[in-house]
């Protein structure tokens, strides 16, 4: 059995073997393209211009996740002030570098980037089917653009997307990243849970307190909790928010990076802003989220879209708001079945929670998992 590095060895040979036979594509100039009408660009952070989000302790370029040191924004682009950087930290890496994006099933997708370097690697993995990748063995010292297509399987809705360099080989450029297709639907927006069921919905955001006592009431009531943590605080205490959605029926969902107003924001920073989300609890909780809770309840239509390339499917605001001591039911009056309560992680939060218990209660309601009735 060949050893791993001349498996390497024989692979990059193949490689220089397949481009004398002309097989992989030349590096040509990057003369302007004849005008077309231009499709949405459904990548995230496909220029690699927002090198950074405020608050962000998840990765260092929005919407992509490289393995230690092996990424990096560069000024070094082919348009604008930013591509991506991948060199690979070892003999037995090829720096690869990874970002997740909703898909229609039964859809047929284009992806592709413009490299530099040697060696360049671009593909999707997840289709539903065997996709091989798109590569160079060179691109003569210019960009080339790399392309690749895949059809999404049956049940397919979301892939991953790839980028990497060669094993033994130096660094590759990557900027200008395109994915073309069917969008998803746009994300569903919502107040409530409509429901003739006698229950409410509770929901904590944000997670900058994280007190015993609230988790101890959750967990001695076994309360279903939908949390919506931002990125930050929960990668301080990350087991917290696994205690405090033990119970049957609670989950762990999308509140953005950096808690600013969305509709302030570009398209491309919006789906950073969600899509990194999303990317935190899925890696630290081993869940995906498919609820989105707008920061300050603003969202727009690029809002909703964005959410849904990012695999949310609901927009949730709330029809009560019990935190730090308040009980304002929105519709006025008393709480009504499919009612949305939102809290925060404060220090009143245990406090907070048993109000909101109490006001269930005199309007006949129990509170019930909310994924039983956004699903």
């Amino acid at each position: 059995m060949l050893s791993s590095a001349r498996r390497r060895l024989a692979a990059v040979a193949a490689a220089t073997v397949l481009a004398a036979l002309g097989t992989v594509p030349a590096a040509h100039a990057d003369a302007p393209a004849a005008p077309r009408t231009p499709a949405v660009d459904l990548a995230t952070n496909p220029g690699f211009e927002i090198p950074t989000l405020p608050l962000a302790d998840w990765g260092s370029i929005p919407g992509w996740h490289c393995a230690a040191g092996e990424g990096a924004v560069t000024t070094a682009a082919r348009t604008g002030g930013s591509a991506l950087a991948v060199t690979p930290a070892s003999a037995d890496s090829t720096g690869q570098c990874t970002q997740t994006l909703a898909v229609r099933p039964g859809t047929t997708y284009t992806y592709r980037a413009w490299v530099h370097g040697s060696y360049a690697f671009i593909g999707a993995t997840g289709t539903g089917h065997d996709v091989p990748p798109a590569w160079t063995a060179s691109t003569g010292g210019g960009w080339q653009q790399l392309s690749t297509t895949f059809t999404t399987g049956a049940n397919t809705t979301s892939v991953q997307l790839y980028v990497h360099g060669w094993y033994g080989q130096g660094p590759i450029t990557v900027d200008d990243v395109d994915v073309t297709g069917d969008t998803p639907t746009p994300a569903y927006a919502t107040w409530n849970a409509p429901t003739s069921d006698k229950v409410v919905f509770l929901t904590v955001d944000d997670g900058w307190f994280r007190t015993p006592e609230a988790a101890q009431l959750i967990a001695d009531r076994k309360l279903p909790i939908t949390a919506f943590p931002l990125p930050m605080p929960e990668g301080f205490e990350p087991d917290y928010f696994s205690r405090i959605t033990a119970a049957p029926g609670s989950s762990i969902q999308d509140h953005t990076v950096s808690h600013r107003d969305l509709t302030t924001l570009s398209p491309a920073e919006q789906q950073a802003e969600i899509c990194d989300a999303r990317d935190a609890v899925a890696a630290r909780y081993g869940t995906t989220p498919t609820i989105l809770r707008p920061p300050y309840f603003t969202f727009d239509a690029t809002t909703q879209q964005a959410a849904a390339n990012c695999g949310i499917k609901y927009l949730l605001t709330a029809t009560a708001d019990f935190t730090s001591g308040a009980a304002n039911v929105y519709h006025g009056g008393p709480l009504q079945p499919g009612d949305v309560i939102i809290m925060h992680f404060t220090d009143t939060l245990a406090s907070d929670l048993q109000r909101a218990l109490d006001a269930a209660r005199e309007a006949g309601l129990t509170p019930a998992a909310l994924g039983d009735y956004l699903h």
